[in-house]
């Protein structure tokens, strides 16, 4: 993907579901493209236009071991059922062979029936179902915590949480 692509980006996005500018996608993509384990990939038609994106990252933690996995997926309306979007998750799935992945993972929104049946010929398969939850977080002052932690009723302190960033 390219700084050209982002208007188009937008559109597409917005056409998923979830509305965004240009000034939004440019911020976006600027954190993005400086990802280094992550991808964008683009589909266009002959002419250049761009019809469809998927994104794709790898995913690191304790509770599994790293995965890749899909940050979005969309192909234009008046494209989808013409392939595009299983080039893009070929693309996406070679990016993540080549990084050593052994696994991809996405997520779907329940009524994205026709998605999931689109997955599910790409050979994916629902391993589980689970609820998305979003909670809006207020910047703390100064880099400070938002709140001291209070003693409980007996007195006790309630546990604090170190943290340990990487190098």
């Amino acid at each position: 993907m390219e700084t050209k692509d982002l208007t188009a980006v937008a559109a597409l996005a917005t056409q998923l579901g979830y509305p965004s500018t240009l000034d939004q996608l440019k911020r976006r993509w600027e954190r993005v493209r400086s990802e280094p384990d992550r991808a964008v990939f683009v589909a266009e038609r002959a002419a250049g236009a761009v019809i469809g994106w998927v994104d794709v990252h790898g995913v690191h933690g304790l509770s599994a071991d790293p995965y890749a996995g899909i940050g979005g997926l969309v192909v234009d309306d008046a494209w989808r059922g013409h392939g595009v979007g299983r080039v893009l998750m070929a693309a996406a799935e070679q990016w993540a062979r080549e990084q050593g992945y052994p696994e991809m993972r996405l997520r779907s929104n329940v009524t994205r029936h026709a998605a999931h049946a689109f997955y599910a010929r790409l050979g994916y398969q629902v391993t589980k179902q689970s609820l998305a939850f979003c909670k809006t977080l207020t910047p703390a002052a100064g880099g400070e915590p938002a709140s001291e932690a209070s003693p409980d009723e007996s007195g006790t302190a309630p546990p604090t949480a170190n943290t340990t960033s990487p190098p």
